[in-house]
């Protein structure tokens, strides 16, 4: 099933059922693509209109690294699923099956590959806001601000879905270096998203309560 070609209505409805897939991981890859969705409207926005004519080709530019990024984390939300339902199988062996702990540890790894990579991709996202919001058309800033917490959100919950895997793995220094990974890129790029929301809410005259 290819999530991504749902309706929105059926994507939330399966997301609320008790089907293992889609879960907070799919959820996150969505979000992270609304974000970057919301950044290339506004480089479309500001292209073409002579007031921004100096800094077009960069416009364009951005927009065409928003469109890669938002087609990757699609294809996150349908490897999320791919990912998690092998874990799904492995919490099911029994527990006196001699091949549960190898088949689970490999699972749990498996199942941390797609939010990493989603981070990542986030990181990039946000960075890629920031030049939107900052040389963007002033009448879609808003956008980007929404954009700036849409891709926090999906930064944060793509790591929730590593770490309530590497608290299972045995292989603590594996575990501990995604673990490692994940923090780095929250302490990094949870600031700079906030410092995007902050400076679009001083552009449209607002204090940010952040």
């Amino acid at each position: 099933m290819e999530y991504t070609a749902m309706s929105v209505a059926d994507f939330t409805q399966v997301l609320a059922s008790r089907a293992p897939v889609p879960g907070g991981g799919g959820a996150s890859a969505l979000v992270g693509a609304v974000g970057v969705s919301l950044g290339a409207m506004v480089g479309a926005l500001t292209v073409g209109k002579p007031k921004y004519a100096s800094v077009e080709d960069e416009m364009r530019a951005l927009c065409a690294e928003a469109d890669e990024l938002q087609s990757r984390l699609l294809a996150l939300v349908e490897a999320d699923a791919r990912g998690f339902e092998p874990l799904s199988r492995a919490y099911g062996i029994p527990r006196d099956d001699p091949s549960r702990a190898t088949v689970l540890e490999g699972a749990l790894r498996e199942a941390c590959t797609a939010p990493m990579d989603m981070m990542r991709a986030c990181c990039r996202a946000i960075d890629l806001l920031g030049r939107f919001a900052d040389k963007g058309s002033a009448l879609a800033v808003s956008d980007a601000g929404v954009g700036a917490a849409r891709r926090k959100a999906a930064l944060e919950g793509a790591s929730l879905n590593i770490f309530i895997n590497t608290k299972s793995m045995t292989d603590r220094d594996f575990a501990s270096a995604l673990e490692a990974e994940a923090d780095k890129m929250i302490a990094q790029y949870g600031p700079r998203a906030d410092e995007v929301y902050k400076a679009v809410c001083l552009k449209i005259g607002r204090r940010s309560n952040g």
